[in-house]
């Protein structure tokens, strides 16, 4: 049997109500149906050992460390903390645990800053699939296609202003649509759906499938919507907002502004104990359940908290059209299940918009004006009320025969372009036509060198990028690094070369310090038992490992199965190292200062059964776990009891 390629695919986890989540889902249940390829899950936002993510039929893995310590130390950063939470602490220990062939990444571009700098990136089969929605494309998007190969993107609008910057690699893959969750019903199961949910079956209902962010122009769907209902005053219509009414916009303020009745603008409650679900006017989360009863279990439905696939079907069902007004947008998942559900599409013609926007995809589109967005000044679209209620109108009057038409090719559209056979089949093609890994290079860490002396360059720009290559081993691009483009600032503001200099050595010298630092617990610790593993941190004094090597002898005796690890600084060792009672002396290292990290945490084993701060006698670090050991009688080597 031939060997199976190893994927890590690497995007929001697959169970998630996010358009990537999706995505993830449908690829992953693709790719692992042919049976062709071993698959490894890595999953945003959750730590590496989180144990509901064992339960998938393939390998699934948080990328947030276990390290509970570590996760606080990241917070304290916001920008390290958003960063982490895309997979950036991890990745590369993942890459080396799982040793894949192929790595793909699907998420925003930002979560993959520099990764084309790391160790792995050239040497594996490394893929990008991402999503671009607006013009200028963002720096960082151009930055990467100079580095990556496998560029992908999710909508042709992207490729298209891609290529106009000169990237004529970078191709349009679409995100995976299930087409067998999404389809038409009968008249029958529609009538009967409006009646359990009070909806009137002469009701003109216009729908919204969306998650509450800024970028979804729900206050111009209101406006449209009040248009379309002031132009049609015996109408009876309603708008359903799909949607967690607890971020994003405050839509019952909105409601209120605009002066249109609650009972005309209607959304989806979930009850999160029996799992169904409601349409009805919004009167605040935590209701009743009409179903069984539970009380304060019924909310909007949310990225975390809402309706199954089958479900959403039926919502979509519930619609006459369906509406989707946005800024902006990298794909727009909920606008390709409206046309499988055979339901004409109204969208913003603008960004991916452009390609649903047509007659021919079963759409019609939605004029808008550019406005700029603050900071990155991309051009974004503010959709024009009176074309929504232009469009609206437009649907209202077609004859059902022309609208079931329209219907019908717009699930065809989908069907033919974004469908689970067709881009699996697309995804499937560009993986084959990858090779092999060999895993036979070295993920060291290059020191840096802090006593380098740059030559007299006289160009600035020239003189950064080769202290940038010479002391910190990076290569930098002038018009794109962030670092690069600060210190010619700095230059430009007067500072001298011989304090960037003095600056760039001092980091080196830090940086050397950690990498050095690093102990590889695998290799060092490789062919014991850890059950009988004890460890003892000394993070450091002389005092400290004189007083632990006079206890030593009690703990063994209490201990006679373990081995006793002792970790210090190197300059301590020769305090201790003699003692008989004393497997091995290992050096200290930062890394290991966590109970949780030493002993294990849930379902992810430990390197030791038992690990001892004796140094620590506050509550600020937690250090006495010890995998539910007996430790009553352990009173002299930790303050603990």
């Amino acid at each position: 049997m031939d060997k199976k390629k190893k994927i890590l695919f690497h995007s929001n986890h697959c169970k998630a109500f996010t358009g990537f989540g999706k995505n993830a889902k449908n690829v992953l249940k693709y790719l692992y149906g042919t049976g062709k390829y071993e698959i490894i899950e890595a999953a945003n936002g959750f730590t590496k050992s989180y144990h509901p993510l064992s339960k998938s039929p393939w390998k699934c893995v948080g990328t947030l460390p276990d390290d509970r310590a570590k996760i606080e130390s990241l917070k304290k950063d916001p920008s390290v903390w958003r960063s982490a939470g895309y997979g950036s602490e991890t990745i590369d220990s993942l890459i080396k645990e799982f040793k894949p062939d192929i790595y793909i990444g699907a998420e925003d571009i930002w979560a993959f800053n520099k990764y084309w700098e790391r160790k792995w990136w050239s040497k594996i089969n490394s893929m990008i699939w991402t999503t671009l929605d607006s013009e200028p494309i963002l720096p960082l998007a151009l930055e990467a296609a100079k580095h990556v190969d496998n560029y992908y993107v999710w909508a042709g609008f992207a490729e298209r202003e891609m290529k106009k910057q000169g990237f004529n690699h970078v191709k349009t893959l679409h995100g995976i649509v299930d087409d067998s969750n999404f389809f038409k019903l009968s008249q029958e199961e529609v009538a009967e759906l409006r009646s359990e949910n009070l909806i009137d079956s002469n009701c003109f209902l216009i729908g919204f499938v969306f998650r509450n962010q800024l970028r979804k122009s729900v206050p111009n769907l209101l406006d449209g919507f009040l248009q379309f209902k002031n132009n049609n005053p015996s109408l009876n219509t309603k708008l359903l907002l799909h949607t967690s009414w607890s971020e994003g916009w405050d839509i019952p303020r909105l409601i209120s502004e605009k002066k249109i009745s609650n009972l005309d603008v209607l959304t989806t409650y979930y009850c999160s104990e029996c799992n169904r679900y409601q349409i009805k006017p919004f009167s605040g989360e935590k209701q009743a359940c009409k179903f069984c009863g539970s009380k304060d279990t019924q909310s909007t439905t949310s990225v975390s908290n809402g309706v199954s696939e089958d479900q959403l079907n039926e919502i979509y069902n519930l619609l006459d059209v369906y509406c989707h007004p946005f800024t902006s947008g990298g794909q727009e998942i909920p606008i390709q299940e409206a046309k499988l559900c055979e339901l004409i599409t109204l969208t913003t013609n603008y960004s991916c918009g452009e390609e649903h926007a047509s007659e021919e995809s079963g759409g019609l589109p939605l004029e808008w004006a550019e406005y700029r967005e603050p900071g990155t000044q991309f051009i974004k679209a503010s959709t024009i009320p009176s074309s929504i209620s232009n469009q609206l109108q437009k649907v209202y009057e077609m004859p059902l025969e022309e609208r079931s038409l329209m219907g019908e090719k717009a699930r065809k559209f989908i069907l033919d372009n974004y469908s689970t056979n067709v881009i699996g089949n697309k995804l499937e093609s560009i993986l084959d036509n990858m090779d092999y890994c060999e895993w036979d290079f070295d993920f060291s860490e290059k020191l840096r060198d802090p006593e380098y002396m740059p030559p007299n360059i006289e160009d600035d720009s020239s003189w950064l990028c080769d202290i940038y290559s010479n002391i910190l081993k990076m290569d930098v691009d002038p018009d794109y690094d962030e670092g690069h483009i600060h210190w010619m600032k700095k230059i430009s503001e007067g500072i001298s070369r011989e304090k960037i200099l003095a600056f760039f050595k001092q980091v080196a010298s830090k940086e050397n310090s950690k990498i050095e630092n690093v102990l590889d617990l695998d290799s060092l610790l490789s062919g014991d038992d850890p059950s009988l593993r004890l460890a003892i941190v000394l993070p450091g004094s002389a005092v400290d490992v004189f007083m632990i090597n006079s206890f030593i002898s009690n703990l063994k005796d209490t201990y006679k199965n373990k081995d006793i690890y002792v970790f210090t600084q190197p300059k301590f060792f020769d305090l201790i190292e003699d003692n008989p009672d004393v497997h091995k002396v290992l050096p200290y290292s930062e890394q290991i200062d966590s109970c949780l990290f030493l002993e294990g945490e849930g379902s992810r084993p430990g390197y030791f059964s038992i690990a001892f701060f004796p140094t620590i006698s506050t509550q600020k670090v937690l250090s006495y776990t010890h995998n539910g050991e007996d430790i009553n009688n352990l009173y002299p080597i930790t303050n603990n009891t």
